[in-house]
């Protein structure tokens, strides 16, 4: 599941994807406009900045903006600075490889066996969809309710 910190961060991305390219956008406008709190709103794009994922610039005129366009920004690599690996267990971890206590073998424990299969599932997606997919779908999706025809009386 993902946490509030991530939620948070991707609507304050979809709000910077949609700002002009290289346009600053406030902290405080993003906090105001997402509903998100302010302090804990500087502490997300902070890491998203350290990830590469967005450029900031203090001082008059400062504020955040994507590092690169929201079709070369990744879902897997917000998730990743935000959440850290994404793997179901442990023994499948890239940056935090633990063996599992109960595993005797990990050549045949069916447990990591079928959740490897769930990792590359997972992180297939997640590192195939951007934020322009997330935006496309969010329009298309409100394209859809604008169309709906309401015959209740």
């Amino acid at each position: 599941m993902l946490s509030k910190k991530s939620k948070y961060a991707f609507k304050a991305l979809l709000h910077l994807a949609e700002a002009p390219i290289g346009q600053p956008v406030l902290i405080a406008d993003l906090a105001k406009d997402g509903n998100i709190p302010k302090k804990f709103l500087e502490f997300i794009l902070l890491s998203l900045r350290k990830g590469g994922v967005l450029l900031s610039k203090i001082g008059k005129g400062g504020g955040y903006w994507l590092a690169h366009p929201p079709n070369q920004i990744t879902i897997g690599s917000i998730v990743r600075i935000l959440e850290g690996d994404i793997a179901p267990v442990p023994c499948l971890s890239t940056t935090s490889y633990a063996p599992c206590e109960e595993c005797a073998d990990e050549a045949t424990c069916g447990i990591r066996l079928t959740m490897a299969d769930v990792n590359d599932a997972l992180t297939e997606v997640l590192d195939t969809l951007t934020l322009s997919d997330m935006i496309e779908r969010s329009d298309a999706a409100r394209n859809k309710l604008r169309n709906v025809v309401d015959y209740s009386i």
